[in-house]
């Protein structure tokens, strides 16, 4: 199992920008094939919106293309998630999760975006 702690999350206007922050917390990280943020709106799936694999090739929801940029830092352990022109349907709960070349994985605890109109 892997820790990994989001933050980050807030309130912002139609419009505004945040960036969310997911710390993993494991001496591999170059070990994790896969990073990916992930958001549950109220009375929806959780869906993917964007991931990171250890080369640096990332990929995107449709709906977030062009506003969101995911981006890791090897020497510090943590994946970003910048998010620009947010609108109010980018409310949700974002998650990272983490997925290693040697079969460990994890799930964060959440953090809380409210895009208000």
């Amino acid at each position: 199992q892997v820790q990994l702690v989001e933050s980050g999350g807030g309130l912002a206007q139609t419009g505004g920008s945040l960036r969310l922050s997911c710390a993993v917390y494991d001496k591999l990280f170059i070990m994790f094939k896969y990073i990916r943020w992930y958001r549950q709106a109220p009375g929806k799936q959780r869906e993917l919106v964007a991931g990171i694999t250890s080369g640096g090739s990332t990929n995107y929801e449709d709906s977030v293309k062009g506003r969101f940029t995911i981006s890791r830092d090897n020497a510090n352990n943590t994946v970003y998630l910048q998010m620009n022109s947010l609108k109010p349907e980018d409310t949700a709960v974002y998650y990272c999760a983490a997925e290693s070349y040697d079969g460990r994985s994890g799930w964060g605890q959440g953090t809380q975006v409210t895009v208000s109109s």
